[in-house]
């Protein structure tokens, strides 16, 4: 059967490489009821026109009238602001990717939740700011909600089929950044082009910048306490050069259960679209020969105090 899918952030870059799985997928097995973006209208209009979306819409008021020219002779509904967000958020769609940065996200993700099926959740932040309206939220709408943040998404992946009660404790693995063996004197003069330049994962800029001072894995910590229900003694974070490995389940028999990948965000991304199947991604295939070698160490609290605030 064809799967009829959402995306709330459509123009950025988890939102691209979902549209770009929906594109190597088998014909017919997708069908895109609504994509959303902010205000980046050329491409929310190319992209409803390739994948004829039935429905898009603009955050920004003010890019509405350059969205309805862009889409004029089209039968894709339009309509634009904060409302009309929540409106594709609330079509029926049998799978949502949640993928607007930061808490503007919140709202869409509860009407999505709101209204049951399946959401793939990338916006970290709607569940640091208020996960028990969004956890209570998609309990009462029956939805089914699947982490797509890497590390979330491995640690979704370990625990399958596992006793719960024999969880000791969860690693969170992080690449460390740019900066992660800068002398703290030299952090001070930091920009944020250096800041942007993460040394493994392409992401959006928010995100990198985060990841550079390592506040992403602070929110990632805090979003794993409420996604698992553990308490934050029970959540590790090891700095981990390589990000082949992405999350590990420690458990009561002395067992390490890791989930390793190339570090991609369609691994995550196809793992949720196809969840429980699986499709292919297109990602490098990892090669451990080569790869030689995995690094951890711990966290240095001085040069990144938000991941010891968090």
């Amino acid at each position: 059967m064809t799967r009829s899918i959402s995306i709330l952030g459509s123009t950025g870059s988890v939102g691209r490489s979902t549209l770009a799985l929906i594109d190597a997928a088998e014909p017919g097995a997708f069908a895109v009821e609504a994509l959303v973006a902010n205000r980046d209208v050329t491409t929310l209009a190319a992209q409803a026109r390739k994948h004829r979306a039935r429905f898009a819409a603009v955050a920004d008021p003010a890019a509405y009238p350059a969205l309805k020219d862009a889409l004029a002779g089209t039968p894709t509904i339009l309509a634009a602001g904060p409302d009309a967000v929540e409106e594709a958020a609330a079509r029926h769609a049998d799978w949502t990717m949640a993928a607007i940065v930061g808490a503007a996200g919140l709202r869409s993700t509860l009407a999505a939740l709101a209204r049951s099926g399946t959401l793939a959740l990338a916006n970290k932040e709607s569940l640091v700011c208020a996960a028990d309206l969004v956890l209570e939220t998609a309990r009462r709408g029956g939805a089914t909600l699947l982490p797509v943040d890497s590390e979330h998404n491995a640690i979704f992946q370990c625990l399958h089929g596992q006793d719960r009660a024999g969880i000791e404790r969860i690693t969170l693995t992080a690449s460390g950044g740019p900066f992660r063996d800068w002398p703290v004197e030299r952090m001070a003069r930091v920009t944020p082009e250096q800041a942007l330049k993460h040394p493994v994962w392409s992401m959006g800029a928010k995100i990198s910048i985060d990841s550079a001072t390592m506040m992403n894995k602070g929110l990632e910590v805090i979003e794993a306490a409420r996604l698992f229900g553990l308490q934050p003694g029970r959540i590790e974070v090891l700095v981990h050069p390589q990000s082949t490995i992405h999350g590990m389940v420690h458990y009561a028999d002395g067992s390490i259960l890791a989930q390793l990948g190339s570090p991609d965000m369609r691994t995550p991304i196809a793992h949720a679209l196809a969840w429980p199947a699986r499709i292919h991604a297109g990602v490098p295939r990892l090669d451990l020969a080569a790869l030689a070698r995995l690094d951890f160490s711990a966290p240095d609290p001085v040069r990144f105090p938000a991941l010891r605030l968090a």
